[in-house]
């Protein structure tokens, strides 16, 4: 694969990736979700828990390319480095913007959440593509593995002040949840209170996982042909898997800990799913199911950030009135246009559809004027 070919493949996986994190986000009601489109509670996995490590996956190969790219173009390796900080200091301060809006009351900015989904993809981005560029592929292998094992022998092996043995069954009692604490105070996530799922120790592995993206986008850009870039990738994949589930029997496999197992099998899974589509697309061509999620996937910072924004407005900002008081404009579409005629969980999920059927028609539309956000 050239450095200025397309992966078309790669676009499709990302627009499922924010399709399905649409899906997951946005349902018409919390209380009313089916299971597999919630996170596992702590240890264990879901298909929800699948998406995040597959963004990451996806920047991995991503900064491959695009770095790859511009060093062909010309690009000396200091712009190379400049545009590294410089993009992911954007993605970090998009995150907090998201984060903060509507920016009042004040408390959104003075106890703003810190640690957030934009703020780690921006961190693990920078951090990831610095180690790896310019590195052989045997240092950044052995730069994913020192991140893995260091970081397991932590959780294992460090117990938090106060406690004797260290713990990862407890979500307030492990080591991250102290660091997460020490470090960032009242700016933690709000629904768990003592921990983040975000926060910076459980952020080290996540770079191991945009290695493992960079690693992935080598060895399938030396292919030569398509067949071998798909039994590099399925090959990859497979291994991959079976050391992460191997490893779940020692250190389960937890995304709110970005544990270690955690890393090594979202990874494997990404790489299935990423052969698994290039073999159906690039071979068999790209076929009408692939065109949707191709859109999703050339435009997903304005998705992201877009359908963010709207779903703050809708769900706490925008007010209508109601038989007992307002309510959100989100409660009012969700119980007048879908809970009045189907089951709560069918509703929420129809609710939750229409919202991501609404994102691709913005999308497409966006897609045909040229508006694309590119970091």
């Amino acid at each position: 694969m050239a450095a200025t070919d397309r992966w078309v493949s790669l676009d499709i996986v990302r627009g499922l990736t924010v399709a399905a994190m649409l899906l997951v986000n946005n349902p018409g009601s919390w209380d009313a979700i089916y299971p597999p489109l919630e996170h596992a509670p702590w240890h264990g996995w879901t298909p929800t828990d699948l998406i995040f490590p597959f963004f990451l996956f996806i920047v991995g190969i991503t900064t491959e390319i695009s770095l790859t790219r511009r060093a062909t173009l010309g690009a000396s390796d200091s712009a190379i480095r400049q545009r590294i900080l410089v993009r992911g200091a954007l993605i970090v301060l998009f995150g907090l913007l998201l984060t903060a809006f509507p920016f009042f009351p004040l408390t959104r900015l003075t106890e703003i959440r810190i640690p957030g989904v934009l703020q780690r993809i921006g961190v693990c981005y920078a951090i990831g593509a610095l180690l790896s560029w310019r590195r052989t592929d045997r240092a950044v292998a052995v730069t994913a593995a020192v991140l893995l094992l260091g970081y397991w022998a932590t959780l294992v092996l460090v117990p938090a002040p106060g406690l004797a043995v260290a713990t990862i069954d407890q979500p307030d009692q492990t080591i991250a949840a102290y660091l997460d604490r020490a470090l960032l105070g009242r700016h933690l996530w709000a629904t768990s209170k003592t921990w983040d799922p975000e926060g910076p120790l459980s952020t080290i592995p996540a770079i191991g996982t945009v290695l493992l993206g960079v690693l992935t986008a080598r060895l399938a850009g030396r292919a030569p042909t398509l067949a071998h870039r798909l039994n590099t990738l399925f090959g990859l994949g497979a291994v991959a898997i079976v050391v992460g589930l191997c490893w779940n029997w020692v250190l389960p496999i937890n995304k709110n800990l970005w544990t270690s197992s955690y890393v090594v099998f979202t990874a494997g899974a990404a790489a299935t799913v990423l052969a698994t589509v290039t073999w159906i697309a690039e071979s068999h061509g790209l076929a009408p199911w692939g065109r949707p999620f191709a859109t999703f996937g050339t435009n997903p910072m304005l998705a992201f950030l877009g359908s963010g924004l709207m779903a703050r407005l809708i769900g706490s900002v925008i007010t209508i009135p109601a038989d007992h008081g307002r309510v959100s404009l989100q409660q009012a579409i969700y119980w007048r246009g879908f809970a009045s005629w189907a089951s709560p969980v069918n509703a929420s999920l129809l609710y939750a559809v229409s919202f991501v059927l609404l994102w691709y028609l913005i999308l497409h539309h966006c897609e045909r004027r040229g508006w694309f956000i590119k970091v």
